[in-house]
C-alpha cells in the first residue's frame, strides 16, 4: 500500500514540474516575441514644438509623426525617450538610446560621432528680439548684448563660432521655452533659433517676440543613429522616409503642423 502512495506521489510531482516547464517556456517566448519587427529606443525633446512637444499627455510634433510614420512603414516598434537636446548625443554614445530624431542639424562635428539619415527638413537660425526691439537687425548690431542659446543646439555653436567677430555675451539654457521668455523679459537682448520653431512658437503662443533679418544658416535636419552602429537601422529609415516622401503623407505630416 505504502508503496502505491509513494508511486502516486512522484507521478503528482513530476506532473506539477512538467506543467512548469510548459509554462516557463510559454512565458519565455512571450517576453522575447511581441511580433516579427525589432523594437528601438528613440531619444527626443520635447521642448521644441512644432517637432516635439507634448499635449494632452501625448507627445506629437513633426518628428513624432514622422519616426511613427516610418516605423509603422517598415516594420519595427519604438519606445520614446524624452530629454534634454544637450543629453541626447550622449546617450546614444552611452548605448541608452538607438536613434535620435530631435530636429537635430547634419553638422561636420556631430558627423564624428553619429551617422545621419537623408534629411528630412530644411531649416536654418534666425536672429530673435523682443517685438518693440528696433536696435538689431543683423549679427552687427549685436556688440555689446547678451545672446540666448539653447545647450548643444547649432544656435549654441554659432553663437560660439562668432562671440569674438561679433562682441557679444552668450547666456546659454537648457530648454527653448526658458530661453524664449529671457528674452521676451528683457534679460537678454536676442536669440538663436531655427526658423520653423521659432516662427511656430510666435504663432501660438503670447510671446512678444519677432524675427529679424535673413537666415543665418542653411541647416538640414537628419535622423541619427550611433556612428558605426545601426546601419540596418538607418537603411529602413531611410527607405521609410523615401516612401512617404512618394506617398505624399511626408507632405500630409508637415502641412498639419506648419502652414505654407
Amino acid at each position: 500500500m505504502k508503496k502505491w502512495t509513494l508511486l502516486a506521489l512522484l507521478l503528482a510531482i513530476l506532473t506539477v514540474l512538467a506543467a512548469c516547464g510548459g509554462s516557463e517556456e510559454e512565458s519565455g517566448g512571450g517576453e522575447s516575441g511581441g511580433g516579427d519587427g525589432e523594437s528601438y529606443r528613440v531619444g527626443i525633446d520635447t521642448t521644441y514644438p512644432p517637432f516635439e512637444f507634448e499635449k494632452d499627455g501625448e507627445y506629437t510634433g513633426i518628428d513624432i509623426d514622422l519616426i511613427n510614420a516610418i516605423a509603422e512603414n517598415q516594420g519595427f516598434e519604438i519606445e520614446f525617450n524624452p530629454m534634454d537636446f544637450g543629453g541626447i548625443i550622449p546617450a546614444l554614445q552611452a548605448g541608452q538610446l538607438d536613434v535620435a530624431i530631435a530636429g537635430m542639424s547634419i553638422t561636420d562635428e556631430r558627423k564624428e560621432i553619429v551617422d545621419f539619415s537623408d534629411p528630412y527638413f530644411d531649416a536654418g537660425l534666425s536672429l530673435v528680439v523682443a517685438e518693440d526691439n528696433n536696435d538689431i537687425t543683423s549679427l552687427e548690431d549685436l556688440e555689446g548684448k547678451t545672446v540666448a542659446v539653447k545647450s548643444g543646439t547649432t544656435g549654441a555653436q554659432f553663437a560660439r563660432d562668432n562671440e569674438a567677430e561679433y562682441g557679444y555675451e552668450i547666456s546659454q539654457f537648457e530648454d527653448s521655452p526658458s530661453m524664449f521668455q529671457e528674452v521676451s523679459n528683457g534679460n537678454a537682448d536676442v536669440l538663436l533659433e531655427d526658423y520653423p520653431v521659432i516662427a511656430y512658437a510666435i504663432a501660438e503662443s503670447e510671446l512678444a517676440l519677432k524675427t529679424v533679418g535673413d537666415r543665418l544658416t542653411g541647416d538640414q535636419y537628419g535622423i541619427a543613429v550611433l556612428k558605426g552602429e545601426n546601419a540596418e537601422l538607418l537603411e529602413k529609415i531611410n527607405a521609410g522616409l523615401q516612401e512617404l516622401r512618394d506617398s505624399g503623407e511626408y507632405d500630409e505630416i508637415l502641412n498639419k503642423y506648419i502652414a505654407e
